[in-house]
């Protein structure tokens, strides 16, 4: 096996060099394929068993960007800790790279309970992890509690090998896992007798492990993550699980941005040539709001009831999100949505736990801004097109029968581009919140 340095954002790899082509499988939650005693990571018709271990000590000591370049398909087992890896990272020496280092921090707690497993993260400052572990039969049971730093990964984890129960072997070595197994290698617990060629190096070694094995598995979110990580009995299928829910909490911003970015931009398809005609009474079209009509509704002081706000905003049910505007005052503007159980998306989301999508919030915001912008006289009849959110952040479910109050400040309108504060709320209590960018665009 050998390290080798990756340029800037390229995260860790693994490459089978053994096998045609030499194919890469990165280090990435998703390429996640067995966890049975151990996490196997899978691409086409590669596999690499056994990565945590590798996994933990990048994590720990701080590697962002590396290539794993291996001839068979599991890595050197070595001591069954981390400690040989690390000396390879500090044999070779860290760069500190150009691109930007960005750690992620949760924006809510997020819970797992799988089997007899029970998993919390909560956001922090800095990365922590507060472990217990113990057998089926309360053997060994053990805590441990650390801030994950450089220095605390190689004094107090780093060299926590790994361990199985006697009575587990034959069932491991039928089914071909621990093949290289041995007493070099790995830490047997046999009844209440530790078996090991040399002293425990740590009084609770075992869960410091477990912790170790945690870093590694967690790592697959692809990012350093700023957060409290409690585990109870925690296993790999568990950490893996975890990973998931955290990629998934990253994601929810990106998919929201995704949902209202405007349509791709194709050229428009040459219409012919109306025929003239003459226009009856009753083909007679409304008129659209004029701009000084608009200027006169959108006021200081002014208040909107829903046909009001259907002239200024194009969208109708089941997608408009405000029912009336209570509040206009310079910068600001106070929207309201009575959510009522006959809202479409309550019949899936959820059957039987209906709550308000969080993305239809975002829209409630961007919708409440696009009346203030059209203020300007020169912005009636356009529509407003939602281009991101950020800071986005969902506090607690909103239900039927909640009066979602939306408020909304504009924090920059330039030209065809408005940036905005939201924050939606039901009885007084913020249930969501983003800052929000649209652009104005013709009908």
């Amino acid at each position: 096996m050998t390290f080798l340095p990756a340029p800037g954002n390229t995260g860790v790899r693994f490459r089978r060099v053994d096998l045609e082509g030499k194919p890469e499988i990165e280090a990435k939650v998703e390429h996640v394929s067995e966890t049975t005693r151990s996490t196997t990571l899978s691409k086409g018709s590669a596999k690499i068993h056994t990565v945590e271990h590798i996994l933990a000590a990048f994590a720990g000591c701080g590697v962002d960007n590396a290539i794993v370049e291996l001839d068979a398909n599991e890595p050197p087992i070595a001591d069954g800790s981390a400690r040989v890896y690390c000396q390879m990272i500090q044999d070779a020496g860290l760069v500190a790279q150009p691109e930007k280092r960005e750690p992620y921090t949760l924006t809510a707690p997020i819970e797992l309970k799988l089997g007899e497993t029970v998993m919390l993260l909560f956001p922090a400052d800095k990365p922590r992890i507060t472990c217990t572990s113990t057998d089926k039969k309360g053997r060994f049971t053990q805590y441990f509690s650390t801030e994950i730093t450089p220095e605390t990964w190689l004094k107090e984890l780093a060299h926590a090998r790994t361990f199985c129960f006697y009575e587990e072997i034959e069932y491991l070595i039928k089914n071909g896992l621990i093949k290289g197994g041995s007493l070099e290698n790995a830490v047997v617990i046999r009844d209440d007798a530790v078996l090991t060629t040399e002293p425990l190096r740590y009084p609770d070694e075992f869960v410091r492990h477990k912790m170790l094995d945690i870093l590694g598995d967690l790592s697959l979110v692809g990012r350093p993550l700023n957060a409290h990580i409690v585990a109870v009995i925690p296993s790999h299928a568990a950490n893996c699980e975890l990973a998931k829910l955290v990629v998934a909490q990253m994601r929810k911003p990106i998919e929201a941005v995704q949902t209202f970015s405007p349509p791709p931009q194709t050229a428009p398809t040459p219409k012919p040539e109306p025929k003239p005609k003459v226009e009856t009474k009753a083909e007679a079209k409304p008129a659209a709001v004029e701009g000084t009509e608009l200027e006169n509704l959108v006021r200081d002081g002014a208040t909107l009831d829903v046909i009001q706000v259907m002239k200024i905003l194009p969208h109708r049910h089941p997608f408009l999100m405000v029912d009336k505007v209570i509040r206009i005052e310079g910068s600001r503007i106070t929207g309201v949505k009575n959510v009522s159980i006959g809202e479409f998306y309550f019949e899936g989301h959820f059957p039987g736990h209906p709550i308000m999508p969080g993305v239809l919030q975002l829209e409630a915001m961007a919708q409440v801004a696009g009346i203030l912008m059209m203020r300007q006289a020169e912005n009636a009849g356009k529509l407003a097109y939602f281009m991101s959110a950020e800071n986005v952040k969902w506090r607690r479910p909103v239900r039927p029968g909640d009066v979602l109050h939306i408020d909304v400040e504009m924090t920059k309108s330039r030209g065809k581009i408005g940036k905005a504060k939201g924050a939606c709320s039901v009885d007084g209590e913020t249930v969501s919140e983003a800052d929000v960018t649209f652009m104005l665009i013709d009908r």
